[in-house]
């Protein structure tokens, strides 16, 4: 392979005005997510000096997520994909504005900051599911990896700069201004998105069926299908057992013995690691073997997390964390890619909406796990056993499916094939 294949593949910026659009909006979406993420937690800390409240907010906003994500996944199914991400896009612009207007008032309204929650988390749910549903349309079914990779990225430049940048903005103009320039950002990617094509459901979509047998259908789609079942259980694995973001404010001062500081160096190091494996994602969509570089992925994250508990050095425990955002890059690219090439267009809001799903809800339960393994054995050794179970589970996946192992972009969609 050459080296110019490693590099990020752009194919899909230049082949589709609908993909650029798109990409240009979700890059707005990201660093303003920050904002309004920071601004939320420094709000709600301000006015009631309570953490639980801060972490109340944010089960609200999770919960009603889970919910709209499900719920967007059956509805991106039966409607127009483009009428449901403006009209989830014009939503959330107003809840901002809200949100601004609130921050700015002499005595802004701690019940207004969980209304928004509620109301943003199932809005934001309708609106992924139906943005997830409408890339392969939007991309090309070719170059699903690519745009997957594409998608990824500006994730992980968001959550490299974004709390950086929040940080300053609400320092200085203020926690209004968090608000005021992520809503502002959601009308100009409106006003992008404005110009997506109409994406109505197909002849062969079910929307004269009740929504609840909708969504059993997606169910049933993927406990048939060896393939979408594997890429769901393969990422339970990683972030159910080798999820160790809770434990890194006990990790940072109680081990690594660096305060604030290295706390704050633990959580930037998978980032860093993330971003620069998407930049490097080219061969995503050229390899044959796609199930079996997903596998290895998969065992890189759990490696390294097993490596990064027994480091006992900072600088080494970053390099693993690194290492351990890579291959979840890299993963989540190719299952992204896989997901959507093994799926029909008429199904692909309902399983889409269940991986957003299930990976929303995991990584929660990951973290907690994380927190109760902590207290029985210790953070280093309830982060080492993660890391092994998760390379345990992985590699009896690899044995015991061979579909999955086999799968493969190279082979013909499931629209092709007509599943």
């Amino acid at each position: 392979m050459r080296l110019g294949e490693l590099v990020i593949d752009i194919e899909p910026l230049r082949r589709s005005g609908a993909f650029r659009r798109v990409f240009a909006a979700q890059t707005l979406s990201v660093i303003g997510a920050s904002l309004t993420n920071v601004g939320i937690n420094l709000q709600v800390y301000q006015l009631t000096k309570s953490s639980l409240q801060v972490g109340l907010v944010g089960l609200v906003f999770g919960a009603t997520l889970l919910a709209g994500l499900i719920a967007g996944g059956v509805l991106a199914d039966r409607s127009d994909r483009r009428k449901v991400i403006l009209g989830s896009r014009a939503g959330t612009a107003l809840i901002l504005t809200g949100l601004a207007v609130n921050a700015a008032l002499p005595a802004p309204s701690l019940g207004f900051v969980y209304v928004a929650a509620l109301f943003a988390g199932g809005i934001a749910g309708l609106g992924g599911s139906a943005l997830m549903a409408a890339i392969p349309a939007l991309s090309g079914p070719k170059l699903v990896a690519a745009a997957g990779a594409l998608i990824t990225v500006t994730s992980q430049f968001g959550a490299m700069v974004g709390p950086a940048l929040a940080g300053l903005v609400a320092s200085g103009p203020g926690i209004a201004f968090c608000f005021a320039l992520d809503a502002a950002g959601y009308v100009v990617g409106l006003t992008l998105l404005w110009f997506l094509p109409a994406m109505p459901p197909g002849e062969s979509s079910d929307t004269a069926q009740h929504p609840l047998r909708s969504l059993a259908d997606g169910f049933k789609f993927i406990k048939g299908n060896q393939v979408v079942a594997g890429l769901l259980l393969i990422d339970m694995w990683a972030v159910v057992f080798a999820m160790p973001y809770a434990l890194f404010p006990q990790l940072g001062t109680e081990v690594f013995h660096g305060g604030p500081t290295a706390v704050g160096l633990l959580y930037t190091a998978p980032a860093v690691g993330a971003f620069l494996g998407a930049l490097t994602s080219g061969w995503t969509g050229r390899i044959k073997h796609t199930g079996r570089a997903l596998i290895a992925a998969v065992l890189l994250w759990g490696l390294a997390i097993t490596g990064f508990g027994l480091s006992g050095q900072l600088w080494l425990g970053l390099t693993f964390l690194a290492l351990a955002g890579l291959g979840d890059t890299i993963s989540e690219i190719l299952r992204r890619a896989l997901l959507q090439h093994y799926t029909p267009d008429r199904l692909q809001g309902r399983v889409g909406s269940l991986w957003l799903a299930q990976a929303t809800g995991g990584t929660a339960i990951g973290n907690a796990e994380a927190g109760v393994v902590s207290r029985l054995l210790g953070g280093s050794a309830a982060v080492v056993t993660g890391g092994l179970v998760c390379v345990a589970g992985v590699v009896m996946m690899a044995v015991a499916m061979p579909k999955f192992r086999e799968a493969s972009l190279r082979t013909p969609s499931a629209d092709e094939l007509k599943v």
